[in-house]
Formats: structure tokens, C-alpha cells, sequence
């Protein structure tokens, strides 16, 4: 039996209740029903302000640097973010600023984003895709976005965004066929 799928998710946003948190959960139970996962989701919000403060990496809270070799020890990189002013926060741009510069190199990427509109859909190729570029990351050719409209009290209602969730799933599972649940029923 193959080891579980390493899954690391980042939800970019700084406040709760959060639709981008709402919308890495979707992408991780999803996930979960096409491969054997073991799952850890990072909070933006949470490491903020020490993350924030730091200048380098030498100066991170131990907490806050064990959440980046987490990031960097990922086999999958869930990377989701809200859109402010028409591209991502600069707090998540500061976490990745401090990330090893070769710690993200192969890496498999799937991008997403909520917004308050759909103006802000192209974020995930125009803003997020070039970071990881850079990084020398795989981002996933299928990337999710959401609106405000997609959710009603902070749970996707939209079932085109379910459909595009799912889509992004099964676009990514034969990427990891080693932790295809199909294949864990055979061995």
C-alpha cells in the first residue's frame, strides 16, 4: 500500500469567516475522493503578523518557519487566494518571498481565487501563475475561481463552481496516480 498523497493547502486570506477557506476544504474533500491524501491547511491569517514582521527567514517564529518547510515538503501545493485591488494580498506575497528559492522547484501547483466579481477571474494567469513561474513550480493546468454570488452563508451554492472543483480534481488525480484511491482498492 502507497503513502498518503503529502497535501498541503494555503488559504491566502486574513479574516474569518472566509470564502477562500471554504473554497480550499471544497478542493481538499474533492481531492480526497480521487486519492489517498493526508491533508494540512495553513491559514494566512493565522501566521500574519509574525510573518509580517520578519525580514528574513532567520527571523521567522518557529512556528511560522515549521509552516514553510511544511509548504516546501509538500508533494501537492493548494495555493488560494482572495483578490484584493486585482491581484492577491501582499502578505501572501511575503510568505512566498521567503520561501527556499528552490524549495517549490517540480512542485505540482493548483491555483484559486475568490473575488468579489467576476473581473477579477483572470488573477489565477495573469498574477498567481507568473509567482509560481518564477518559482519554478507545475502549476495545474485547471485553476478555480469564485465569486461572492458562488456562496451563500460562507457554503458554495453554485454547482457550475462545484462542476469546475470537480473537474479540477479529476484533472490533477491521474498526476498522482501512485495515490489513486482506485488503485489502493486493487493492491
Amino acid at each position: 500500500m502507497s503513502t498518503a498523497l503529502n497535501v498541503v493547502a494555503l488559504s491566502g486570506g486574513a479574516y474569518r469567516p472566509s470564502r477562500t477557506l471554504v473554497l480550499v476544504e471544497a478542493l481538499l474533500a474533492e481531492l480526497g475522493q480521487h486519492l489517498h491524501i493526508n491533508s494540512k491547511v495553513i491559514e494566512l491569517g493565522d501566521i500574519a503578523r509574525p510573518l509580517g514582521a520578519a525580514l528574513s527567514r532567520q527571523e521567522l517564529a518557529p512556528e511560522v518557519e515549521a509552516e514553510l518547510a511544511a509548504i516546501e515538503a509538500a508533494d501537492l501545493l493548494i495555493v488560494a487566494s482572495p483578490v484584493y485591488r486585482g491581484s492577491y494580498p501582499g502578505h501572501l506575497k511575503h510568505l512566498f518571498d521567503l520561501i527556499d528559492i528552490n524549495g517549490l522547484i517540480d512542485k505540482p501547483v493548483l491555483l484559486a481565487a475568490t473575488g468579489g466579481s467576476e473581473r477579477h477571474a483572470l488573477v489565477l494567469d495573469h498574477q498567481l501563475r507568473p509567482l509560481f513561474s518564477f518559482l519554478q513550480a507545475l502549476t495545474l493546468p485547471i485553476g478555480v475561481y469564485a465569486t461572492q454570488a458562488d456562496f451563500t452563508d460562507y457554503s458554495i451554492s453554485s454547482e457550475l463552481l462545484k462542476a469546475r472543483i470537480t473537474l479540477a480534481a479529476e484533472r490533477a488525480a491521474p498526476l498522482f496516480a501512485a495515490h489513486s484511491r482506485q488503485q489502493l482498492k486493487r493492491a
